[in-house]
């Protein structure tokens, strides 16, 4: 992963007046929840940091990252603005990892093709366990936040 570019956390150049209306899913892995769980809670943070009403996000669980997929797809049933897929793969000693790395991916990207409620990609997929803590909460941050704001810009964005 690169860390070249900062995100942008602005929304100004959005022209985003009122997000008390908007409408946000969130589907979470328990795989590797001491991970998710953090991700989770920056992201509504953020969310109600940025005017959205707490009872207009839902989060959803699912056991692990490849349930994602099947998670967001019912999501898209119900008449959300935005969806967050949260998860976090841990590189292991097997081709497991590249698996459900690609699966969910491809997966996430299929159904913000073929529908039109945007989807965001908030699953860590880190070598090891100490780069997940980095970008959870450590020193990279937290991607919950960049999650969150993604949302809300893509929400807005149609």
């Amino acid at each position: 992963m690169s860390t070249n570019k900062k995100f942008n956390f602005s929304l100004e150049k959005y022209n985003i007046s009122n997000n008390s209306n908007l409408k946000i899913g969130i589907v979470v892995s328990e795989w590797n929840y001491d991970i998710t769980n953090n991700l989770l809670l920056e992201t509504v943070k953020e969310l109600i940091r940025n005017g959205l009403n707490e009872k207009n996000i839902s989060v959803n669980w699912v056991p692990g990252s490849f349930e994602l997929v099947y998670g967001c797809k019912e999501l898209l049933k119900k008449n959300l603005n935005a969806i967050i897929a949260i998860g976090c793969v841990i590189k292991g000693e097997t081709d497991h990892y590249e698996y459900i790395c690609s699966s969910v991916s491809n997966g996430i990207m299929k159904l913000n093709a073929e529908s039109d409620t945007p989807i965001i990609f908030c699953v860590l997929t880190d070598h090891n366990k100490t780069q997940s803590i980095e970008r959870s909460g450590g020193k990279h941050g937290n991607k919950g936040t960049e999650a969150a704001i993604a949302a809300i810009k893509m929400a807005s964005f149609i």
